[in-house]
């Protein structure tokens, strides 16, 4: 037998359909419409000598479930929880402060469904047996990403990893012991003068917000296109095209990869390039474009910045077999000037672990790589490598001696 608030919810259902609101935007016509409902019912209470509800809760609840992500949306509005993910309907985990928490929630297989539909329906992505995998944006700008079975072994796979806004810029990094003030000085003057850079870590290390924090630093005269698998970046410039891929259609065409993004970017008068993350050939696209003159970042997987140097060199090889690795190295020496490299500690804070440079020089199909700030005994210090390109410091009228000069 339904319970009393299951009868609720399908009579605010019912209204919403036959007044034809759209709960995701008319909140303030569903607030009114759920609280119709709760004083119908307290009326047909009193009469009949029934039980009430809690109005402020079930009201809650009613919104939560029509209008929000149901039982999942008090983990979307609490702030310190980063990630959530469902490895089945008896398994809902968060993560806070980087440490996962098995959460005393428990759903139904058509729970999790209907709540995978209901997050996919802003996005207009699909999830089906064509298409095991999806990865969409919350209206948030939380990230969602879906597997379901057979790629799964018999439940659906859903994590949904949130924009938590902890940091805007350099100096906030800085605030919350991320990285020092003299190097997060360096970072911005950088940034400014045009260098470009390379954000590298694993998996919730802070890439995206190191990524957002220095792309703050970008003269607001410049003209800022990113290009993402699915939009991540928080771009707080004034003149920013944001551009991310496309899935194939139920007829496997008009599919957007990630590279076709890059190669468009250029055609768009771009002052500054943003790509959210490289994991293929599109890599390749991207050296040619930095090593034309066109400043840029980027974030990569990599457990340290000399790996994340050698990933570089190894992904555009994947672009064909015409390219190869006498063209790619050298490449790579010439056009990334600086690795930013994060991790995620085993306390739960994110860190710069080192800031190291590219002078553009090779050595044996290697190339080198100068080390600007190291971490030693829990601490970011200055080590004894200089960046290239001092002549854009100038330019940009930064002294670079004195930027990097130790304490």
């Amino acid at each position: 037998m339904p319970s009393a608030l299951q009868l609720l919810e399908e009579d605010v259902r019912e209204l919403i359909r036959e007044r034809r609101l759209d709960p995701t935007r008319d909140d303030v016509a569903v607030r009114a419409l759920i609280g119709e409902v709760l004083d119908d019912h307290e009326d047909r209470a009193l009469v009949h000598g029934l039980g009430t509800v809690d109005r402020a809760e079930t009201q809650r609840v009613l919104m939560e479930s029509v209008a929000g992500f149901g039982p999942l949306q008090a983990y979307l509005d609490d702030p310190t929880v980063e990630e959530i993910w469902i490895n089945e309907p008896s398994k809902v985990f968060v993560a806070r402060h980087g440490r996962p928490e098995l959460t005393p929630t428990l759903l139904t297989e058509t729970q999790v469904r209907d709540l995978v539909e209901r997050m996919l329906r802003s996005s207009g992505r699909r999830v089906d047996l064509s298409s095991p995998f999806v990865d969409a944006s919350l209206p948030d700008g939380s990230r969602l990403h879906v597997v379901i079975p057979d790629i799964t072994r018999r439940h659906w796979a859903v994590n949904i990893r949130k924009f938590v806004v902890a940091a805007d810029h350099l100096d906030d990094l800085v605030r919350l012991g991320s990285l020092t003030q003299q190097a997060a000085t360096f970072l911005e003057a950088a940034v400014v003068s045009g260098l470009n850079i390379l954000v590298a870590g694993g998996t919730q290390a802070g890439k995206t917000t190191m990524l957002n924090c220095l792309a703050a630093a970008i003269p607001a005269h410049e003209r800022v296109v990113t290009c993402e698998e699915v939009f991540e970046l928080k771009i707080n410039v004034r003149d920013v095209a944001a551009m991310q891929c496309r899935q194939p259609s139920l007829e496997g065409t008009g599919e957007v990869p990630l590279r076709r993004l890059v190669k468009e970017a250029l055609r768009m008068r771009p002052g500054r390039l943003i790509v959210g993350e490289v994991r293929q050939a599109e890599s390749l696209d991207l050296l040619i474009a930095l090593n034309s003159g066109l400043p840029g970042m980027c974030t990569l997987h990599a457990n340290s910045a000399r790996e994340a140097v050698t990933k570089m060199c190894t992904l555009p090889l994947l672009a064909g077999s015409n390219v190869s690795a006498s063209f790619v190295v050298p490449t790579v020496a010439s056009s990334v000037d600086l690795v930013v490299h994060l991790a995620l500690e085993a306390d739960g804070h994110r860190r710069v672990r080192e800031i190291v440079a590219l002078p553009g020089r090779v050595e044996g199909e290697v190339v080198e790589v100068a080390d600007l700030f190291v971490r030693r005994g829990g601490r970011l210090e200055r080590a004894d490598g200089f960046p290239p390109h001092a002549e854009r410091f100038e330019r940009a009228g930064h002294d670079l001696r004195a930027l990097l000069a130790s304490a």
